[in-house]
């Protein structure tokens, strides 16, 4: 392995980790009706665990509701479950073969939870961004020290890692303002 490939790797790894924060955040209410807080829970249907957007249609026909029209009828009751066992906090009333949620409006404490939860979920991703880091400039140690790298290449090389663990961590920051803007947003 090179440099480059030890470059790459990290800036690969650094990307996923605030890949899945933005995930992460997707899944978090913030009193408007959005697909993204229900398409991926888990659902136990057909003996095994699925993912409810490939269980049914989801849509939000208002800004307060979401719509699930299960493609199997018999589903019905394992995605009211889910749902009911997710940590979203909101209720689906069942309408034969469809299941409505209303989203509620968030109270001021609600909120302050909301975003301390995402603040948490910010710094356990700048966490992750900065393991990443710490293990590429061990690589690149690990290099110069078998005589596969000059100390001068070293020195870029970290400099290289600290800029791309800045721009990652600048990332999250901006991510984290956003939801934060849009969680406390009356």
């Amino acid at each position: 392995m090179d440099l480059d490939d030890v470059m790459l790797e990290a800036e690969a790894a650094m990307e996923k980790a605030v890949e899945f924060m933005t995930h992460e955040f997707a899944s978090i209410r913030t009193g408007k009706a959005s697909p993204a807080l229900v398409e991926n829970l888990d659902v136990e249907a057909y003996g095994s665990n699925m993912k409810l957007k490939a269980l049914a249609l989801i849509t939000t026909p208002e800004a307060r509701l979401i719509v699930i029209q299960p493609f199997d009828a018999s589903t019905t009751r394992d995605i009211e479950r889910a749902i009911n066992e997710s940590r979203l906090g909101i209720s689906p009333a069942v309408d034969g073969k469809i299941i409505r949620i209303p989203i509620p409006e968030l109270s001021e404490e609600r909120r302050r939870d909301l975003v301390k939860m995402i603040k948490q979920i910010a710094e356990e991703t700048k966490v992750r961004v900065r393991v990443c880091r710490r293990d590429a400039i061990d690589a690149a140690k690990k290099m110069q020290r078998e005589g596969n790298l000059t100390e001068d290449a070293l020195r870029d090389a970290e400099a290289d890692i600290q800029k791309i663990t800045d721009q990652n961590v600048a990332s999250v920051e901006q991510h984290f303002s956003s939801k934060e803007a849009e969680i406390m947003k009356v």
